[in-house]
């Protein structure tokens, strides 16, 4: 499945001109009206659970995650997740997704959110939320907001806002 020089590594600000253009290239500038975008613009990603993979030195991926809190729950909006087209298909946003959930609940992350496509999420372990409970800035489709609890924190009970955890009120 993985070529022998793939690697996983935390991100870093070496990352950051790869990670740029991994982006462009999977979603183009449409990225920038999502409502995971607006939330994002809030405050910074946490690098500490942000990673990158990389074959024979060339980074190919990555997945950010974003510190969030949601009423009385603190974690994190996983996202953006893109792998170059040449290295799709072989489990790598996958693996990312796996390092990034394992990284939050270490962390102390309560939920990770995010916008996405509940079958090819759900096999990780995000689960459906109760639409129209969470608001984030600009409209999505909530029945596409999924998340990844830890702590007895339960998906369907999460209510609120969705904000960066470094915004003020």
């Amino acid at each position: 499945m993985f070529h022998p020089d793939l690697v996983f590594l935390t991100e870093d600000a070496s990352h950051d001109a790869a990670i740029k253009h991994i982006n462009d290239e999977a979603f183009g500038p449409g990225r920038f009206v999502r409502s995971s975008e607006r939330v994002r613009e809030q405050g910074p990603h946490d690098r500490r659970l942000s990673f990158v993979a990389a074959d024979r030195g060339e980074t190919i991926a990555s997945v950010r995650m974003t510190p969030v809190i949601v009423g009385v729950n603190s974690g994190h909006l996983l996202g953006p997740l893109a792998v170059r087209p040449s290295h799709k298909s072989l489990g790598i946003g996958r693996e990312l997704v796996r390092i990034a959930l394992a990284a939050a609940q270490k962390a102390g992350s309560e939920m990770v959110l995010l916008v996405g496509d509940p079958p090819y999420y759900a096999p990780l372990g995000f689960r459906p939320t109760t639409p129209g409970a969470m608001t984030m800035p600009g409209p999505f489709d909530p029945r596409r907001l999924l998340a990844v609890c830890f702590g007895g924190v339960e998906a369907l009970a999460l209510s609120g806002e969705i904000r960066h955890r470094d915004r003020k009120l």
